[in-house]
C-alpha cells in the first residue's frame, strides 16, 4: 500500500523528465524560440542534451548551441551548478523507482503464485487510495496557495542553496522552462497518477466485489 503510491509518483517524474514531447510542447506553447532567439532545431538539441545529461555519469552539463550563427554555451556557471542539484534529485527518484518497482513486482508475483489474489487486490485498492488522497491534498494546497507559492516552497524544501533563484531576463534555464511550463507539467503529473490509480483501484475493487458476491451466493 505504501510502495504503490511511491512507485506511481517516481515513475511519473521519471517519465516527465525524459519526455522529449513534453519539452518540445512547452517550447512551442511558450514561444521559447522567440524568447531565447534559438531556432527550433537548437531547442531540440537543448532538450535532448538535458535528457542525455540527466541519464549520464557527467557531473556538470556542457551544452553548446548555435545562436546568431555562432557557437554559444547555453548555461552559465550558476545554472550548471543548479542542474547538478536537479540531477541529484532525479537520481534519487530513479533509486526510489527501482526499489519500489522491485518490491511491488515481487509482492504481486508471490501473491499470484500463492493464490492470494484478494490480498493483492486489497493492496492495490489501499495503495491507489493513498495516491488519490495525495493528489487531493495537492489540489487543496493549490487552492489555498497559488502555484507560484507552491513552486517556491518546493525549491526551499528540495534545495539547500539559492542557485535556483535565476534571472528570467538573462538565464536561459528560466527562458526554456518558465513557470507556466512547470504548471502544465504538474497538471499532467496529477492526471497521470489519478488515471493510473483510479484504474488499478477500480479493477482491484471490482475483483473484490465479484469474489465477495460469489462467496455469498454459495
Amino acid at each position: 500500500m505504501v510502495c504503490l503510491p511511491i512507485l506511481l509518483v517516481t515513475a511519473t517524474i521519471a517519465f516527465e523528465f525524459n519526455s522529449l514531447w513534453l519539452y518540445k510542447n512547452g517550447f512551442k506553447k511558450y514561444n521559447v524560440s522567440q524568447v531565447t532567439g534559438l531556432s527550433e532545431a537548437e531547442l531540440d538539441k537543448a532538450a535532448r542534451g538535458l535528457i542525455s545529461y540527466f541519464n549520464s555519469d557527467e557531473e556538470y552539463i556542457s551544452l553548446t548551441v548555435i545562436k546568431d550563427d555562432k557557437p554559444f554555451e547555453l548555461f552559465n556557471q550558476r545554472e550548471v551548478a543548479h542542474l547538478k542539484d536537479v540531477k541529484g534529485l532525479i537520481r534519487l527518484d530513479y533509486r526510489l523507482l527501482l526499489g519500489t518497482a522491485i518490491y511491488v513486482g515481487a509482492y504481486a508475483g508471490i501473491c499470484l503464485l500463492w493464490r492470494r489474489r484478494r490480498q493483492l487486490a486489497w493492496g492495490l485498492v489501499g495503495g491507489s487510495s493513498i495516491a488519490l488522497g495525495m493528489m487531493l491534498a495537492l489540489g487543496i494546497g493549490s487552492m489555498v496557495l497559488d502555484f507560484g507559492q507552491l513552486f517556491t516552497q518546493f525549491h526551499l524544501f528540495a534545495f539547500t542553496n539559492e542557485l535556483w533563484m535565476l534571472d528570467p531576463t538573462k538565464d536561459y534555464l528560466i527562458m526554456l522552462f518558465p513557470e507556466g511550463f512547470w504548471y502544465d507539467t504538474a497538471m499532467l503529473f496529477a492526471k497521470i497518477i489519478i488515471g493510473v490509480a483510479a484504474t488499478l483501484g477500480g479493477v482491484a475493487g471490482g475483483y473484490l466485489w465479484r469474489t465477495r458476491r460469489k462467496a455469498t451466493h454459495r
